[in-house]
């Protein structure tokens, strides 16, 4: 069966340069922080286009890192997509603060930036936006609200490594970017992984310390920490990796504009990709009249797929608390219903893109 994902395809193809690469970080023991992490902070900081970036231990520790950095706490209110990994939602709870959930468009799925003013309070601090699936939101009109009411914007980057927004990477555009190199991003670490990326300094240093059990030195510690470094073996792996970041978005590329152009069966919707932005194709969702029987059909194809994510942020029993009910956001609760992610990855073969293609081209809604 041809998976949704093969991450074993990528580490045989660069299994040595791993492999050289964490020898490394065993022979100098620096398995907590150190050289190896602080060396990726510095490639990566680099390649988005920002001053200083600090890894952590994973992308949610990265939101609530930055939410801190923010001042926001306890009484504070955040606006987040509903449409979006529950971890977006994760970064303002873990602090104190209320996420406030807006829908997301119909046609790009990404934050409706008509809905947020609307949500917006005395209390509210900031504004989480996802470039979900590797598409980047609306970052302009987003920028256009923020300002007007004195807002921060946070970028959840963690599906959109190597997006732009009108030719600037994601991660750049906002007060702080946060991003997520969990297995099968589009830049992995063979185990948990994040970071969060800024042109301000003196966010970055705040993070570098809350990190770090709240020491700048050893054993004197300045603020209320945490146990969130980024581990020396990830920071090697990521640096073998962002070295062939622009190969693989190429041909992730490549194989979402495939399926984009020849794809063609009416019963199947796809994300709609604005011309200010060039997406790097994490995943492909499209949405179908019935998801269960459409996933059915694949997998007697030999053809793996999966649902992300069929439960919106607001519905979920987590903020069950904050009273929301269903049609608080019809296009997200539309989107989740309907959901299936399509296989693509870099290693996909030529042959097996084409299968995709035309075991969707085939498909009967009334199947």
């Amino acid at each position: 069966m041809l998976k949704r994902i093969d991450l074993s395809r990528n580490y045989q193809n660069h299994k040595e340069e791993y492999m050289q690469a964490i020898e490394r970080v065993c022979e100098e023991t620096a398995f907590s922080g150190g050289k190896f992490a602080d060396k990726f902070d510095e490639e990566f900081a680099a390649y988005i286009g920002v001053k200083a970036a600090s890894g952590v231990d994973n992308g949610t520790s990265a939101l609530q890192l930055a939410m801190l950095a923010l001042g926001i706490g306890e009484g504070d209110e955040v606006i987040v997509p509903a449409n979006t990994y529950i971890a977006s939602a994760w970064g303002p709870t873990y602090t104190g603060a209320t996420p406030v959930f807006v829908d997301c468009t119909a046609d790009t799925w990404e934050i409706d930036p008509e809905k947020i003013e609307e949500k917006i309070t005395n209390r509210t601090k900031a504004i989480i936006g996802v470039h979900l699936y590797g598409q980047p939101f609306d970052f302009g009109r987003v920028k256009e609200i923020a300002d007007r009411h004195g807002l921060y914007i946070v970028e959840d980057c963690a599906q959109s490594h190597r997006a732009k927004y009108e030719g600037e990477m994601t991660g750049s555009l906002g007060d702080l970017g946060c991003f997520s190199f969990y297995p099968g991003k589009n830049l992995y670490a063979f185990g948990e992984a994040g970071s969060v990326v800024s042109n301000n300094i003196d966010y970055i240093d705040a993070i570098d310390t809350w990190k770090n059990q709240g020491c700048k030195v050893r054993y004197y510690h300045d603020v209320v920490g945490y146990n969130m470094r980024m581990e020396g073996i990830q920071g090697a792996v990521l640096s073998v990796s962002l070295k062939y970041l622009e190969e693989w978005t190429k041909r992730r590329q490549e194989i979402g504009w495939k399926y984009i152009r020849e794809i063609k069966n009416p019963c199947i919707t796809m994300q709609a990709h604005p011309e200010n932005t060039e997406p790097v194709f994490h995943l492909f969702v499209v949405t179908v009249p019935e998801a269960e029987n459409f996933l059915e059909y694949m997998a007697q194809n030999d053809i793996e797929c999966h649902r992300h994510y069929p439960v919106p942020c607001h519905l979920q029993k987590a903020y069950a608390h904050l009273g929301y009910q269903k049609g608080a956001c019809p296009n997200a609760e539309y989107l989740a219903e309907h959901c299936v992610t399509l296989p693509l990855f870099p290693e996909m073969t030529e042959e097996e893109t084409q299968k995709v293609i035309e075991a969707c081209n085939a498909y009967h809604a009334d199947f």
